[in-house]
């Protein structure tokens, strides 16, 4: 079987960027044309290759912010091209997986953790909130803008870890086109279902056309009702659309029409027994809610894998095992980068590359103020013309 190894790229932040969160997702959509190599047959079945996830991690050591970006050793290149062409004075580093830096057996007696992987509440071609809703991007309100960045926000929180505390997030994705999901066939049923057009009927045949007219004695078409004029007749479904009927489907119809990738977020809130506080989950709580709207889709904590077992008739020695179960489960496929439901299928869900830049972007000095975020100081520079070379 062909070995897939993987590289974890640590991306120091520039000092101040200046590019519109429209450059993030140039870079989404570059990387989904880098990475995108199904395997054939051959390749499947014979040497073991699959389509490897990337996964872009933020996490926070104490209070001390980083951006991760893990890929398959062979896409290191692509990987960091890709973000170099919109942010060439960040810094990319070949870094040691973290998650090796605690105990492999949380939790234990020393440690405690507190995670769960996301869902959404609607079908996943109905769009999250994006930057595009967030704010305008036009110079004049360009300081306005600063203020409301989501990512800004979950920084902010991830500095007020103390010692001992860690949090990890952790969203993965993979270029999957409509062949592999369907996606866009699910999404034009979504959005003509919602501008209420007609469904297509099945023309009658010609033998029971000519059945019924032995029947009734009438041509084809004789019983049909003259229509009356309404408003319904007038006007096509489109232009009955309310406002917010508008929105749904013109969000559906954005995100089917651009590069979508097969995804799942998670996090993970660990730190020491005498350090842990519970209450450090609503940081990555209040982050994901960011991207909710009522009328579109929002990211939710899923039942099926959160660390959290009611309080149901059963014995608190049940429940006990049944938590450390789950909590076992979350940190063994986070630390192995496995989808939720590993080695079944399923917990995934489709994000397209705009979504993505929203969760996952580099904001600048000015936006995130946060002391300990790690940035590059300098500009990198080409060396002068004039220097002399060795030969």
């Amino acid at each position: 079987m062909l070995a897939q190894k993987s590289v974890l790229l640590e991306i120091k932040m520039p000092k101040e960027v200046l590019k519109p969160l429209r450059a993030m997702e140039q870079v989404f959509s570059a990387l989904w044309g880098n990475i995108y190599d199904p395997p054939d047959s051959w390749e499947k079945w014979f040497e073991g290759k699959s389509l490897l996830s990337v996964q872009l991690e933020m996490t926070s050591f104490g209070g001390e912010p980083h951006f991760y970006v893990r890929c398959h050793e062979a896409r290191k290149n692509a990987v960091e091209s890709s973000i170099y062409s919109q942010y060439p004075d960040a810094e990319i580093t070949v870094a040691e997986d973290y998650t090796k830096n605690v105990p492999q057996n949380i939790p234990n007696k020393d440690w405690d953790m507190w995670g769960t992987d996301y869902t959404l509440i609607k079908e996943d071609v109905y769009p999250m909130k994006t930057y595009s809703k967030f704010f305008e991007e036009r110079p004049e309100t360009a300081k306005e803008e600063k203020r409301i960045d989501p990512v800004a926000t979950l920084l902010e929180g991830m500095a007020k870890f103390g010692p001992g505390e860690q949090l990890w997030i952790q969203i993965a994705f993979k270029p999957v086109t409509n062949k592999e999901n369907n996606f866009i066939q699910r999404g034009e049923e979504v959005r003509d279902k919602l501008a209420k057009r007609p469904g297509k009927t099945k023309p009658k045949s010609i033998l029971w056309e000519a059945a019924g007219e032995l029947v009734t004695g009438k041509p084809a078409g004789a019983n049909d009702k003259k229509e009356t004029l309404s408003l319904e007749s007038i006007y096509p479904p489109e232009l009955r659309l309310t406002p917010g009927e508008k929105d749904i489907v013109t969000g559906v119809e954005n995100k089917i029409a651009k590069r979508c990738n097969e995804s799942y977020i998670r996090f993970i809130y660990l730190a020491k027994r005498e350090a842990y506080f519970g209450g450090a989950k609503a940081i990555p709580f209040g982050f994901f809610q960011q991207f909710a709207t009522e009328n579109l889709n929002q990211p939710l904590p899923w039942s099926k894998t959160i660390t959290k077992i009611h309080k149901y008739p059963i014995s608190d020695l049940i429940r006990t095992r049944r938590l450390y179960i789950r909590k076992r489960r979350l940190f063994f496929r986070y630390i192995r980068r496995f989808p939720p439901l590993y080695p079944l299928k399923g917990g995934t869900f489709v994000l397209d590359t705009e979504e993505l830049a929203t969760m996952f972007h580099f904001p600048g000095r000015t936006v995130a103020a946060a002391p300990f975020v790690s940035r590059v100081e300098s500009k990198r520079g080409e060396a002068p013309p004039g220097l002399p070379l060795e030969e």
